[in-house]
């Protein structure tokens, strides 16, 4: 057997492993990228060092603590209090309001499950109040969080423009992301035509049942419920509104998203540099702000990057894009990868299939044939749209929120993730890669 076969089969059991037990991916990555480079690739712990992606390593702590720090001093929860103060009385549009709060979330660097676990609960207590379909509100989220999933700033974006730079593959970090907000806004608009969205147009709340429903999803800026004291509702009154803290934290992310994009300044250090004057400007109110970033996830992805870069090294990618390119049809071949990210992803993280999918369509993208942009377009929005499946993060989050059965719901959520499998990664190539939008 091979060295090629034994490191895929590693990979296999890993991502098993990690879905099943409560097991970081990234640990077991950096283990089986010193097991299997070592043993079987015969390389030195100094070259499996040179596979650790440092670069995505500060983009990713950069952008999450810029998000944590936000949370933290009730940024979020002021866009939130915004956005629901949009819909007074329009019940057709609150899961409008939830998608674009979500999306809004992701983009600006919240993970893809952070901005539906903030998002869904008050989602989910609306439509048990309003009698909309919790299916329609649920997806409406997840819809919302793959479509801001790609911005520049973003995890996910940040991910698949990382590993495309480090293999010297072509990048247009704005499109992918233009490409993935568009297109999840189209299907979002199906979604909530197919799922009965149309019919809530044509129904409106009182606006004082409105406000009391606001006021009893307990949606404070501390986290506290707001059937409190009367003193600690006051408080959380004043707390809810526009501060100078808050709106130096709006600037300052408005601000990363200018030098990023206008002036091509490294995201990573520039959300670390606008991380830490908010820091200091509150330093004992963001005490805890290091502890609550998501190592779990920079983990995981450090970890699988490094055992890819280990694959790469002795010549396993090589052999599995030979694999997919057997057909020789570059447009097979980006389908197939398309179908590889998204049915692997509705089980197991997307962060982690990135790493690996994205590198699997070198060749595809070389192919003058094709567009580049589309081809990596298609292949990340099918790793991200699936996560709707109840076994991913955020369809669990879904879950743990509903209002109602949770039996029936899981039945309905299973059905959906199953058709969005069979159905969007065809779509996508479809859009992208066959007619080549844009």
């Amino acid at each position: 057997m091979g060295p090629e076969i034994i490191s895929i089969i590693v990979l296999v059991v890993m991502f098993i492993v990690g879905t099943v037990l409560p097991i970081n991916l990234g640990i077991m990555g950096f283990v089986a990228a010193f097991l299997i480079g070592t043993t079987v690739g015969g390389l030195s712990a100094d070259n499996i060092f040179d596979g650790f992606p440092a670069n995505l390593f500060v983009l990713l702590a950069g952008v999450t603590l810029l998000f944590v720090i936000a949370e933290n001093n009730g940024t979020i929860n002021l866009l939130t209090d915004w956005s629901l103060g949009l819909v007074r009385g329009n019940i057709g549009f609150i899961p409008w309001i939830m998608f674009g709060l979500t999306a809004l979330l992701c983009s600006v660097g919240a993970l893809s499950a952070a901005g539906v676990a903030v998002v869904a609960p008050v989602a989910m207590q609306f439509a048990a109040r309003y009698s909309i379909s919790p299916l329609l509100m649920g997806v409406m989220v997840v819809q919302g969080a793959t479509a801001g999933s790609y911005s520049p700033i973003s995890p996910f974006g940040v991910i698949t423009n990382g590993v495309l730079a480090s293999n010297e593959l072509p990048q247009s970090p704005g499109l992918l992301f233009v490409n993935s907000l568009i297109f999840n806004v189209l299907v979002a608009a199906l979604v909530f035509v197919i799922l009965g969205g149309v019919g809530l147009l044509r129904k409106r709340a009182d606006s004082a049942e409105f406000a009391e429903s606001d006021a009893e999803s307990g949606y404070s800026a501390n986290g506290g419920d707001e059937s409190a004291e009367e003193s600690e509702e006051d408080t959380e009154e004043e707390e809810r509104g526009l501060t100078l803290y808050k709106g130096a934290t709006l600037a300052g992310i408005a601000l990363l998203v200018v030098l990023s994009l206008a002036f091509q300044v490294d995201v990573g250090f520039a959300a670390f540099t606008i991380a830490l004057g908010l820091l200091l400007m509150a330093p004992r109110a963001q005490s805890g702000a290091v502890r609550q970033m998501p190592w779990g996830v920079i983990l995981l992805i450090s970890g699988i990057l490094t055992y890819v870069k280990v694959l790469e090294e002795i010549g396993t990618v090589d052999y599995v894009e030979g694999l997919i390119s057997a057909t020789g049809s570059p447009l097979v071949t980006a389908l197939a990868a398309s179908y590889v990210g998204g049915i692997i992803s509705a089980f197991a993280s997307t962060a982690g299939i990135l790493g690996v999918a994205i590198p699997l369509i070198g060749g595809v993208l070389e192919d003058s044939t094709l567009p580049a942009i589309g081809v990596v377009s298609a292949v990340a929005i099918s790793s991200a749209i699936v996560d709707v499946s109840p076994f991913s993060t955020n369809g669990a989050l879904l879950l743990a929120n509903v209002q109602t059965d949770e039996r029936s719901f899981f039945r309905r959520l299973l059905l959906w993730s199953i058709l969005v499998t069979a159905l969007m990664p065809l779509l996508a190539w479809f859009v992208f890669v066959v007619i080549g939008i844009p």
